[in-house]
């Protein structure tokens, strides 16, 4: 018998002090059977650092020819694409090539030297590709505070991400890659 997703309603009272951007979101996540308490979070993070009335979850995991998040416009045009983890770079230039916007949210302290020595340098020519490394001690921080019904205040400014509960505050600093300025 196949594993069900673990379904999550989350809220997100978002301030993105450098987006100008004050909203709520309930959400409702489908942690797909394999999917770690990390990436669910890091895709929570993704939401609040992108977050717009437009902006939606996809299948993930499950399929191969989608993004873990996106944002269409009228016409169904992807107008952002947004990617985690460490994927290969066919797949980032298929993203390139679909989308107006892409976004790759590294993590992985260990790994993602190791990913970064080997694909930056072709990853560079793509004019719409942001990266964006999350660093390991807060997104592991950020990982415990998951569970199956969330409230999270989240404050963004000047760059650093809070994520605040009735017990918890975590902050993250994203490290920006690409593009380099």
């Amino acid at each position: 018998m196949a594993l069900k997703a673990t379904i999550l309603k989350v809220t997100l009272n978002i301030a993105d002090m450098d987006r100008h951007y004050y909203a709520d979101h309930h959400l409702t996540i489908a942690q797909h059977p394999s999917e770690t308490d990390l990436r669910v979070m890091i895709r929570l993070l993704a939401f609040a650092l992108n977050a717009s009335d437009t902006l939606e979850f996809t299948k993930g995991l499950s399929t191969d020819d989608e993004p873990e998040l996106w944002q269409k416009d009228l016409t169904g045009e992807i107008e952002l694409w947004i990617e985690l983890g460490l994927p290969e770079e066919d797949r980032i230039r298929k993203a390139c090539n679909r989308a107006g916007k892409v976004i790759l949210y590294t993590y992985g302290d260990r790994a993602f030297p190791v990913w970064w020595d080997k694909h930056h340098g072709k990853l560079e020519r793509f004019d719409n590709l942001t990266i964006v490394h999350l660093p390991g001690d807060s997104t592991e921080a950020l990982a415990e505070l998951a569970d199956r019904s969330m409230s999270f205040q989240v404050t963004i400014q000047d760059g650093e991400v809070t994520f605040s509960n009735d017990n918890n505050l975590v902050a993250i600093t994203p490290d920006q890659r690409l593009p380099q300025n």
